[in-house]
């Protein structure tokens, strides 16, 4: 891969990841102590990703593989969605707030398959350049959390207008990516190639159908971090929690650096399952940890991040590449983003919003977060013991 393809791709990356640093991580902190939001209401916000999964990636995806070049696709949508971010930065009540982030993700979701799809029609061997591409995404995480720390803007709307500028300067830079042309199929175009349906096809791949199935129940814990982790901070007396949170995404730099020699060590299975025994040790130590004498265990937790995304996330999207016929590889990475990014995280983040409102100590604002951490860690284990038992490749 020349240096000039490196950077551009690197450049696509980072803004990708950017975006999305900037306002999911603070969003809980700001619907519960700034908009006076409810867990489940809070549950619900960060759900709406997973409404947008389930619905666009794959008419999204089949679209860019057949009639729009991929760049262009990106250009379109991350120009839609920087207006979208604007608006819903203004609204205070949650029925309008809702609707307008939905719409939102509508146009965001989809580019995180398309993104994947664009650098994998480039590059040669996914396996070993592509953990040095997503790198910078991660790069653009940190940096977006650290913006919105060293501002001290993790309770205000703050965030959700940075997303919107940095969203519209992705559309127009997206227009600059290189040429990735859509690839026609001929014959007839059936309601099922317009939804993606092709992209089923590969269930009849055990291996592949276990990969999706525990991708897709792993989804529902590790949302309890996603949704309520930077809420957990700030309420048990964190300070500047929000880029604390970010050592998560710097020891996942390392871990992808490092990706290319624990496939050669490891392989796919027992990446993949490491990773899900990451989350549940992640969320033990959580816990039992505290903003005393046990801080060392919520600091082990966040570096934890590293292994937990990509270990299982990055090889499963690695591994669906390898497995997707060329002709339907958009439409593939985005059954992979509708199973963990659309049905697993809707389900997550509601059962996840349910359980902190269980477990709120009556009359006050606080929580028994010990209690709630305990829940997302068993469902971790049965996931890992389901996965290791069914997933046969060597």
């Amino acid at each position: 891969m020349s240096t000039n393809l490196r950077v551009r791709l690197s450049a696509m990356i980072f803004l990708e990841y950017f975006i999305w640093g900037a306002w999911y991580v603070t969003m809980g902190s700001y619907l519960l102590q700034n908009l006076k939001f409810g867990g489940e209401q809070v549950g619900l916000a960060y759900g709406a990703t997973a409404i947008a999964a389930m619905i666009s990636p794959f008419f999204i995806g089949y679209i860019a593989d057949r009639f729009v070049a991929t760049e262009k696709m990106l250009a379109i949508l991350h120009l839609l969605g920087g207006v979208a971010m604007w608006f819903a930065s203004g609204q205070t009540s949650f029925s309008n707030f809702y609707p307008t982030l939905i719409l939102y993700t509508l146009t965001y979701m989809p580019t995180l398959a398309l993104t994947n799809s664009l650098a994998f029609h480039h590059i040669s061997n996914p396996a070993k350049d592509f953990p040095g591409l997503r790198v910078w995404g991660t790069i653009g995480w940190i940096l977006a959390g650290l913006l919105v720390s060293f501002m001290k803007i993790e309770t205000t709307a703050m965030p959700f207008k940075i997303t919107a500028a940095a969203a519209i300067l992705m559309g127009v830079y997206c227009f600059t990516l290189p040429k990735t042309p859509p690839q026609p199929k001929a014959g007839k175009i059936s309601i099922g190639d317009i939804l993606g349906f092709e992209a089923f096809s590969m269930f009849k791949d055990r291996n592949f159908s276990v990969l999706v199935v525990a991708s897709f129940l792993v989804c529902i814990p590790l949302f309890f971090y996603y949704s309520f982790c930077n809420a957990f901070l700030n309420e048990i007396g964190v300070t500047n929690a929000a880029g604390k949170m970010t050592f998560g995404q710097m020891s996942e730099i390392l871990f992808m650096i490092a990706m290319p020699f624990f496939f050669r060590r490891l392989g796919v299975k027992k990446m993949i399952a490491v990773g899900i025994l990451a989350w549940v040790l992640r969320y033990v130590l959580f816990a039992f940890g505290n903003n005393e004498s046990a801080v060392w265990m919520l600091y082990f937790g966040i570096i934890l991040h590293g292994i937990c995304y990509d270990f299982f996330f990055v090889t499963g999207q690695i591994y669906v590449d390898e497995k997707a016929p060329n002709h339907i590889r958009g439409a593939a990475q985005g059954l992979i983003t509708f199973a963990t990014q659309g049905i697993g995280a809707f389900i997550g983040t509601y059962i996840a919003g349910r359980t902190v409102d269980a477990f709120k100590n009556s009359g006050l604002e606080t929580h028994d977060w010990q209690s709630v951490w305990l829940v997302p860690a068993v469902m971790a284990v049965a996931v890992f013991l389901g996965f290791w038992l069914l997933f046969k490749e060597k």
